[in-house]
C-alpha cells in the first residue's frame, strides 16, 4: 500500500526542510508509524525550498504548493509528484484546507482522501459552505477522539458516508528511564515531585491548578511542582499567586522553555505530570508523559480521555475545578509508584506507540480502499450488465 501524507501549512519562518524535520518531530513520527506497518510512505509538505530528502524508509518532498504558494508552476509540480507516487491514499494534516482538499481531489480522482484533525474549530457559519464541500471530497476523517467530531457534525460539516476513525495525532520516542538517576542528573526532588509542560495561558489555566496544588500541599508537605513552558501570557498572574499563597512559596519552580532532550529526563524523574487544558487536539505532552511512564493528572476533556483510557493511567477532573485536582493528586500520589508508572506505560504501549498508531493509521487506510472497492462493485456490474446484454 502506498500513502501520501500531505501538509498544505507553510512554515512561517520559511525554514529550510532539514531543519522542518528536525522542529517538526510529529511529520516524522507519523510517517515513521505507518512505515514501521508496511506502508509505503511519502510526504509531501509545503515549503518555499524545493528538496527530496529520505529518512528510515520515507521520502519527504519539499516544495511550494497549495494555497500559501502562488508561484507560477507550483500547481503542476505538485500534480506531477503526485502522479508520480501514484499513491493509494491520500493522508491530509489538517482540517482548515478545504480549497486545497478540492484542488488535491481533482488532481487525484478516485483516490480516498483521509483527513487528520490538529486542534481544528469548526468555522464561522459563512465559512462553512466551503468547509462543507472539501469536506465532501474526503473518505474518512480521524480524531483523537470520536467525541472530537460532534461539533462538526452539529454545524453540519460531516456527511453520512465518511468515516470518522479514533487516531491519536501523533507518538512519542521517550522512553521510561531510572527515576532516581533522572532525579539527580536534574537537580530536582520532591514527594510527590509533580511536572506540568505547558503553555501558561487561558487555556491550560495555570492559576487552577496552582489552587490545586495549593490545597493538595495541606495533605502532601512535601509536594514539589515544576514548570516548564514557552509561551506565558499568564507569567506575571502565575507569579503573583505564588507570592501570595504562603503554601506555595518554595513548592513552585518556574523553570521557562526547557530543551525538549530535557523534558524527558524531567518526565522520568517526576511522580505525577499535571495540566488544566480546557481544550485540546490531542495533547502531545500527555503523550510523551505516558511514554515515559509519569501518571497524568490531568482534566477531563475528550483528547485526555482517549489519550489515558479514561483515566486509567492516572487521574482525570473536572477544568476549572481546584477541588477535585487537589483530590486527584491525593488519591493518586498515594498509589503505590511502581504500580501506577507501569500502568502508564503500558497505556502508552498499547495504544499510542509507534506500533499502535501505525496499526490504527494502517486499518484506517485498509478501510478506505475496502469501501471504495465496495462502492465501485455496483457501478462494475452494472457496467458488465450493459456490455453483456448488448
Amino acid at each position: 500500500m502506498r500513502a501520501a501524507q500531505i501538509s498544505f501549512f507553510t512554515d512561517p519562518q520559511a525554514r529550510e526542510p532539514e531543519q522542518l524535520l528536525s522542529d517538526w518531530p510529529s511529520l516524522v513520527d507519523v510517517a515513521d508509524c505507518a512505515c514501521r506497518a508496511g506502508v509505503k510512505v511519502s510526504v509531501i509538505q509545503a515549503c518555499p525550498h524545493s528538496k527530496h530528502l529520505q529518512r528510515d524508509g520515507v521520502d519527504y518532498h519539499f516544495l511550494p504548493f497549495g494555497r500559501g504558494h502562488s508561484a507560477d508552476g507550483a500547481s503542476n509540480r505538485f500534480d506531477e509528484l503526485l502522479q508520480d507516487l501514484n499513491p493509494d491514499v491520500l493522508h491530509v494534516h489538517g482540517l482548515d484546507f478545504a480549497q486545497d482538499v478540492l484542488s488535491l481531489a481533482a488532481a487525484a480522482p478516485g483516490v480516498p482522501i483521509f483527513l487528520q484533525d490538529h486542534a481544528s474549530r469548526p468555522p464561522r457559519p459563512w465559512r462553512r459552505a466551503l468547509w462543507r464541500r472539501g469536506f465532501s471530497a474526503a473518505s474518512g476523517i480521524a480524531f483523537c477522539s470520536l467525541e472530537q467530531a460532534r461539533p462538526f457534525a452539529a454545524a453540519g460539516l460531516i456527511a453520512p458516508q465518511t468515516t470518522v476513525y479514533a487516531i491519536p495525532e501523533s507518538t512519542s520516542r521517550f522512553t521510561p528511564g531510572d527515576q532516581e538517576q533522572a532525579r539527580r542528573s536534574s537537580g530536582i526532588f520532591g514527594d510527590p515531585l509533580v511536572l506540568w509542560v505547558g503553555h501558561l495561558d487561558a487555556n491550560k489555566d495555570p492559576l487552577t491548578v496552582l489552587d490545586g496544588i495549593s490545597k493538595a500541599a495541606r495533605v502532601l508537605p512535601h509536594l514539589q511542582l515544576y514548570c516548564c513552558y514557552g509561551a506565558a501570557p499568564l507569567l506575571r498572574a502565575v507569579q503573583r499567586r505564588i507570592a501570595d499563597e504562603p503554601l506555595l512559596n518554595g513548592r513552585i519552580h518556574l523553570m521557562g522553555r526547557v530543551p525538549h532532550g530535557r523534558v524527558e529526563q524531567l518526565m522520568r524523574a517526576a511522580d505525577l505530570f499535571v495540566l488544566g487544558s480546557h481544550r485540546e487536539g490531542s495533547g502531545y505532552s500527555v503523550i510523551e508523559a505516558l511514554a515515559c511512564g509519569l501518571p497524568p493528572v490531568v482534566t477531563d476533556i475528550p483528547s485526555f480521555r482517549s489519550l489515558t483510557g479514561g483515566g486509567s493511567a492516572g487521574a482525570l477532573w473536572p477544568r476549572g475545578d481546584a477541588g477535585a485536582l487537589s483530590d486527584r493528586l491525593v488519591s493518586v500520589a498515594e498509589r503505590p509508584r511502581a504500580e501506577i508508572r507501569a500502568a502508564a506505560r503500558k497505556r502508552f504501549e498499547s495504544e499510542l506507540s509507534f506500533d499502535a498508531v501505525g496499526r490504527k493509521l494502517t486499518m484506517a487506510y485498509q478501510d478506505l480502499l475496502e469501501r471504495r472497492r465496495i462502492r465501485r462493485a455496483p457501478d462494475r456490474r452494472r457496467s458488465d450488465a450493459l456490455t453483456n446484454h448488448a
